[in-house]
């Protein structure tokens, strides 16, 4: 587990280090209003998310997984009227073994590029192609094959509503079948729904509900159910979103977790 907490806080005490400095007061955004822009997955805003996600009695032996998602998110602006939000996932993982040992080392990079309008009005969306890049330190962690597929991305937002709702999905094919672990085709459905309060305090659910479209029928979903608490908070003139929630997997394979304990810390740059 040293490998794992030494990535989380080194990285984040590095960015923190680097970027505060050169934050920017954004006191013309409320704490409400910075609570949904942080819940916009296509909003114009350079964040980091650190999002830790430990999964309860994983595998035959019941023992505990642990995932650290670094997943900067980065607008590029095209024009005047569209934005590309490119959001990178690169995940730290603890994971369990058969023979009662663990392994610590990083999975798959998923990469998503969602083209979006620049001036959005109640409805916003997004779409574009979301890859999977080899990256994984180990034959447990991840695949050697390329994945490729589409994300989309829709949700209503407006000012002086306090509800922020709306889904992401995508389904990743792999690109050959050659390479360490076959081929795949995974799929992926979070719908999320925020209720956001003055003070930057909100609660929410986000569950992300995964198929592998290769297992058999009773293996390929896990679906889960549950929500947190989220709150703005600012180190310095850097605003911090903070969240912590649980989920408990209602469908799941034999072998799934059966909750999921996530907590995120989240840097923001509003332009």
């Amino acid at each position: 587990m040293t490998f794992t907490t030494n990535i989380k806080f080194g990285a984040f005490s590095a960015l923190t280090a680097a970027l505060l400095a050169a934050t920017p007061a954004h006191a013309e955004l409320s704490a409400e209003e910075l609570a949904k822009l942080a819940q916009n997955p296509v909003g114009n805003l350079i964040s980091v998310p650190f999002q830790n996600n430990t999964n309860l009695n994983v595998g035959p032996e019941k023992r505990n997984q642990n995932i650290l998602n670094i997943q900067p998110v980065i607008p590029i602006s095209v024009n005047s009227e569209w934005n590309i939000i490119t959001r990178t996932i690169v995940p730290v993982i603890s994971q369990p073994l058969p023979d009662g040992d663990r392994t610590n080392g990083i999975g798959d990079t998923v990469f998503t590029a969602f083209l979006s309008p620049a001036i959005p009005g109640r409805w916003i969306w997004g779409a574009g192609p979301v890859v999977q890049l080899p990256t994984n330190s180990n034959a447990e962690l991840g695949n050697k094959n390329w994945g490729l597929g589409p994300s989309v991305v829709v949700l209503h937002l407006e000012k002086g509503n306090p509800w922020v709702y709306g889904v992401l999905a995508n389904n990743i094919w792999s690109l050959s079948s050659n390479e360490r672990g076959g081929a795949y085709n995974n799929g992926l459905i979070q719908p999320f729904v925020n209720y956001n309060f003055e003070s930057g305090f909100y609660l929410t659910s986000s569950p992300i509900a995964t198929v592998n479209w290769k297992a058999d029928s009773s293996q390929r979903w896990t679906v889960p159910l549950g929500g947190g608490v989220g709150k703005i908070f600012h180190l310095g003139r850097l605003p911090v979103n903070t969240q912590l929630s649980a989920y408990y997997n209602v469908i799941k394979p034999d072998d799934g977790a059966n909750w999921q304990i996530r907590a995120q810390v989240q840097l923001m740059f509003p332009k």
